[in-house]
């Protein structure tokens, strides 16, 4: 007699790919463009490899599958849908420099950061973590904040008294991207949020409003601040 699948296997067969679930829903709830990206591959031998196919690619699962990426990025969930229909494995890649910019800054200092500015009770849009890049040490937050940061960052700095490149903290905008959850990025683990898309951050914050508190945590945990930290002598009590 042949075997007939109970239902809770139908309905387990039936269920969309994670990755198209998330991607549809970024194009369908929030109108973000969205542009399918390079995926992992694990190689049978307890690794992962780009499905580029280079094996020193810089960006494993982190980077557009071809140059035109950043022009046939869609917001319509039709496409969205049939992009990780065809490559369900494929990273989600969200274009900065339309809907949103990104602050870019390292872990720790976006930690220190986000609780300064939730005690202030600043606006707050949505934050990634990222995994550590590939050559790169520690993970990233990335801060979603209304289109033009990566212009005007450098005045801003300077308004603070930070000149620029002076910090870990970067601004990518047009023609950059970031990784949106839960694609996963190397072999360090995925993309995941630190604070999720909801109602109540649907409008972004200027860049202007954040600044200030994500340039004083990047200064405090800079190389040469946090080894003075560690110099001074421990109180005497």
């Amino acid at each position: 007699m042949e075997d007939i699948p109970d239902a809770s296997d139908r309905n387990e067969k039936a269920a969309p790919p994670p990755l198209l679930v998330e991607a549809v829903g970024y194009a369908e709830n929030r109108h973000w463009e969205v542009a399918p990206g390079a995926w992992l591959i694990d190689d049978g031998g307890g690794g992962v490899r780009c499905s580029c196919g280079d094996r020193r690619c810089t960006l494993p699962g982190a980077h557009p599958l071809d140059a035109d990426w950043a022009r046939t990025a869609s917001a319509g969930p039709g496409a969205v849908r049939s992009w990780w229909t065809d490559r369900p494995r494929a990273s989600i890649l969200l274009p900065t420099g339309r809907s949103f910019d990104v602050l870019d800054v390292p872990e720790t200092a976006g930690c220190l950061a986000l609780a300064r500015m939730e005690r202030m009770d600043l606006q707050l849009g949505p934050v990634v973590v990222q995994p550590a890049a590939s050559g790169r040490i520690g993970r990233r937050l990335h801060f979603l904040v209304l289109p033009g940061a990566a212009a005007r960052l450098p005045e801003m700095l300077r308004r603070l008294g930070r000149p620029p490149g002076r910090l870990d903290l970067v601004a990518r905008g047009e023609g950059d991207w970031t990784v949106a959850p839960p694609s996963r990025i190397g072999s360090l683990g995925y993309a995941q949020w630190a604070r999720s898309p909801s109602a109540l951050n649907r409008w972004l914050p200027d860049a202007a409003e954040v600044i200030g508190p994500l340039a004083y945590a990047c200064a405090r945990e800079t190389p040469s601040v946090r080894a003075g930290r560690a110099a001074r002598p421990a109180p005497v009590g």
